[in-house]
């Protein structure tokens, strides 16, 4: 009665982490809108890929810290310590635009130098085989099976970068790669008939809302 159900009904065990490539990546996926969780949500999924054995590879454009957040992120703590994931922040301390007391001509150069690492990494991926193991210690510059590009939307929404630039991005992506791409408060209609996946995260209630502000281990 179980020849229908995942493993034939067995309970999933862990296993080793060995490398892997997949056999269906490729698509794009589009994390957008007011709720918490789109960068939680790529990340859980770059989490996923990396326990297959696919090498996975995050940039985070924009996000360089508040004076609620500490230095030390629980993301970058628990990527560093699962094979075959790494990361590159790309931002500095503040948001473009908030009067925070951050230089938004810093915000903008760091976010247009982040979009063209971003394509320096997709060029790699265009120059390597997607179908094959990677070196899970192996340099993002030599190929990854999944690419996460966070808070690229939201340098979108605030011109930083072109949606066109993004549209092209996208469209030069090689076949095999999966790309997820995440950020901004309205809907980046210029991916539509584009990305492969769409979601909207909505915010119902949130803390912040009530005053709470950023929380070690939900925040960062």
């Amino acid at each position: 009665m179980h020849d229908r159900t995942p493993a034939g009904g067995e309970t999933p065990t862990a296993e080793p982490i060995e490398p892997s490539a997949p056999d269906d990546f490729g698509c794009t996926q589009a994390w957008w809108g007011d709720g918490k969780g789109k960068t939680t949500a790529a990340l859980g999924m770059g989490m996923r890929a990396a326990g297959h054995g696919y090498r996975v590879h995050v940039l985070q454009l924009m996000k360089g810290g508040a004076d609620s957040v500490e230095s030390t992120r629980g993301e970058y703590n628990a990527i560093a310590a699962l094979p075959g994931y790494s990361y590159e922040n790309l931002g500095h301390y503040g948001w473009h635009a908030l009067n925070d007391g951050s230089d938004d001509r810093d915000h903008e150069a760091e976010a247009a130098a982040g979009f063209e690492r971003a394509r320096e990494v997709v060029a790699a991926c265009r120059e390597a085989d997607l179908t094959t193991p990677f070196d899970l210690d192996g340099p993002a510059d030599e190929g990854v099976h999944m690419l996460i590009v966070d808070e690229l939307l939201y340098a979108v929404d605030r011109d930083l970068v072109s949606s066109d630039a993004v549209v092209e991005f996208v469209e030069s992506k090689p076949e095999s790669l999966e790309l997820v791409l995440t950020g901004s408060h309205s809907s980046p209609a210029y991916l539509e008939g584009v990305a492969d996946l769409v979601s909207n995260v909505r915010k119902v209630t949130h803390p912040f809302d009530a005053g709470i502000r950023a929380r070690r281990g939900t925040e960062y």
